[in-house]
């Protein structure tokens, strides 16, 4: 079973050739005026174009409207749209009908009642992504370096893919993936020297995590 590695939130031409060269399936790029990791859409086009098809571009948006994700859309060139905010799942619809993009929706976790809204957006989404919830006073859902209790997604029985994400690194990847059998995870805060700053080192430790604990999943 292949794992699929995402780096999330990478913003110069140095680290996204660290995580293509690495080996990483999708590079994810952020579209969120308050995180550090937010690029302009100059930057993107730049980025995007670098990105060829060596892995799959991931454009994550919060609550976007139809303008915000054209002009992302444009300059990037994206293949998946991540979904990270309060979207619906008649929101989520639209947006995949109207931009004929796959679509990856953002769910947080933190106990089993989270996961209440699953079947809708499993019945929509391409792929889902599970997340630490971000604690009421922070000011953006993701990148927090929180981890949430894996056991939440123990028999989880999804007829889409998912992954998971929220304060991985390379030391606990291999018991997340253990617990709840995701098919991928993505990582930003955990490659990092600095908030938004990725490590080249840290890049290439995680990815080469991930390919440890995908050798185990196998045996």
């Amino acid at each position: 079973m292949s794992l699929i590695v995402k780096i999330c939130g990478l913003s110069t031409r140095e680290t996204l050739d660290v995580a293509l060269d690495a080996g990483s399936d999708m590079v994810g790029f952020v579209f969120f005026p308050a995180s550090p990791r937010h690029l302009s859409l100059e930057m993107a086009r730049d980025l995007g174009r670098q990105a060829k098809r060596r892995a799959s571009k991931v454009a994550l948006t919060v609550d976007a409207d139809d303008a915000t994700l054209a002009n992302i859309i444009e300059a990037l060139q994206p293949d998946i749209l991540q979904l990270h905010g309060r979207e619906t799942v008649a929101r989520l619809r639209e947006i995949r009908q109207k931009f004929g993009l796959q679509v990856m929706k953002a769910i947080a976790v933190e106990s089993p009642a989270d996961l209440a809204s699953l079947p809708g957006y499993a019945a929509v989404a391409d792929r889902i992504l599970f997340d630490a919830r971000a604690p009421k006073e922070a000011t953006r859902p993701g990148g927090l370096g929180a981890v949430f209790d894996w056991h939440v997604l123990e028999n989880l029985d999804l007829k889409v893919p998912f992954m998971v994400s929220g304060g991985l690194n390379a030391e606990n990847i291999s018991e997340a993936v253990r617990v709840t059998r995701a098919g991928g995870v993505d990582v930003s805060s955990g490659v990092e020297r600095a908030p938004g700053v990725k490590d080249p080192e840290m890049i290439r430790a995680f990815i080469r995590a991930a390919r440890a604990t995908e050798e185990l999943m196998v045996r």
